[in-house]
């Protein structure tokens, strides 16, 4: 089975302007996250895909592969355009904004085996560990079933605690998989309404019957959204680096 590995990473952002480009360390934060990503044991292929000179132009400088590709308006367009030019049975998709995303993490989200002629969709997922996680909505929170299949999936708080408490919000963490059916499939269908109203790319599989799998990781990985983000990030790092001392 051939598996590439896709970082789609975008220049724009509307809290995080060049984003990927962010010095942490002495680095561009795409820097980090293609070195954790390189250390995935399984992929036979791994890119950087970018709409941007300036982030192509500092993968150069990286010794860091990456693609151009046009504009999109998510990042699994992108990768489908990705999957145009480069054949595979999956592509494992780690966002560009997780440099501490683990390498034996995302190592977990690599099947077996990957139909071809089914749509093949996963994502993976983190218990939510403090209120302020929670009401961010620039967490994604979701729900699954007993075939840890997603089955809801929102900006808000789900579900509402009416009944109990006892229970685990679930936030999806940015590691994603794809064959190219699903792929196909994606950027045939428009936007729904709820994805429209929750700017979730992943709704549109579930809003036209696609339930992606879900995988639980074992991961303290923090996604870069905001300066606040960021200032976490940098501190972690600088730690990891004095203990590695």
């Amino acid at each position: 089975m051939r598996i590439v590995g896709v970082i789609p990473a975008r220049f724009s952002s509307s809290r995080l302007p060049g984003k990927p480009l962010i010095d942490i360390n002495g680095k561009p934060m795409i820097y980090w996250t293609y070195k954790r990503v390189s250390n995935v044991q399984g992929i036979d292929e791994l890119v950087v895909a970018t709409d941007d000179v300036r982030i192509m132009d500092v993968c150069k400088e990286n010794d860091i592969r990456a693609v151009l590709t046009r504009n999109h308006e998510t990042h699994i367009n992108r990768i489908h355009e990705v999957s145009e030019k480069l054949e595979s049975d999956l592509y494992l998709v780690v966002c560009g904004d997780e440099p501490l995303i683990e390498p034996e993490s995302v190592s977990k989200m690599i099947p077996s085996n990957v139909p071809k002629d089914e749509y093949y969709v996963s994502s993976s997922m983190r218990k939510i560990m403090s209120p302020s996680e929670l009401i961010d909505p620039g967490n994604i929170k979701i729900q699954i079933n007993q075939e840890n299949e997603c089955i809801m999936m929102s900006r808000s708080p789900i579900p509402f605690p009416y009944k109990t408490v006892i229970f685990d919000y679930l936030k999806l963490v940015g590691v994603e998989c794809y064959n190219k059916k699903a792929l196909d499939f994606f950027v045939s269908k428009d936007k729904g309404i709820i994805e429209r109203i929750e700017d979730i790319t992943l709704l549109r599989f579930l809003e036209n019957g696609v339930r992606p799998k879900m995988t639980m990781l074992s991961t303290s990985s923090l996604s870069v959204d905001t300066e606040k983000d960021l200032e976490k990030v940098k501190e972690i790092m600088k730690i990891n680096c004095c203990n590695q001392k």
